[in-house]
């Protein structure tokens, strides 16, 4: 079985992120793109609450960089815990950590901050595979798997130092909400309750940008 082997969603969320990032790159389409999808956070203010979300759909066109280290980490991180959990809970979780990411940057950046990327969805997931090796970390597996994510996030929080514009209010909103909805898929039986965790968490970041 291939690396993405029964992961439909990982695939498609590759697929619309590069698709996307190629209509970006078409002459106009790019800048009707950013101003239609894009996390601008005075527009989030204002009502526009679906901008949390949507950004993982555009990637910086000044570099080619930005797309291609979320892709792969996508592509790494993904197959497994979506055929660990099911798709379906996957997008949740997937969709969840974007929103989480976006309302961390809504509060913690400037109202006139602008973030696209897949950046905190991704972490999301860092943040499952994170709780999982926490909860094996008495087993040797798990603690294999719980120092290689730490150097991982050790690695990706430096970034923000050397790299300018990278959001790591996303990163961290995502982080939580992927760890806290791995602890809570612990605790859940089947593949409908853990769909229903992760829109919980989706939906309760909705609210806290709309009623704070």
């Amino acid at each position: 079985m291939s690396r993405a082997g029964g992961a439909p969603a990982t695939k498609t969320f590759i697929g619309l992120a590069v698709g996307f990032y190629l209509l970006a790159s078409l002459g106009g389409m790019g800048e009707t793109l950013f101003q239609t999808l894009a996390q601008a956070n005075f527009l989030v203010g204002e009502g526009e609450w679906w901008r949390l979300f949507t950004p993982v759909l555009l990637h910086s066109s000044d570099s080619i960089t930005h797309i291609l280290f979320n892709m792969w980490a996508l592509w790494v991180l993904g197959p497994q815990v979506e055929r660990g959990v099911g798709t379906w809970p996957f997008v949740g979780v997937y969709l969840a950590s974007a929103g989480v990411g976006g309302a961390f940057m809504f509060f913690l950046s400037e109202p006139q901050a602008v973030a696209v990327g897949a950046s905190g969805a991704i972490f999301g997931l860092f943040g499952v595979w994170l709780n999982w090796a926490v909860r094996r970390r008495n087993t040797a597996y798990g603690r294999a798997l719980l120092r290689q994510i730490g150097f991982l996030l050790l690695l990706n929080a430096a970034l923000p130092f050397i790299i300018r514009n990278i959001a790591w209010e996303a990163h961290l909103g995502g982080l939580i909400a992927g760890f806290v909805i791995g602890e809570l898929w612990s605790r859940a039986r089947n593949e409908t309750a853990r769909v229903a965790i992760a829109t919980a968490i989706a939906a309760l970041a909705v609210v806290a940008v709309l009623v704070l």
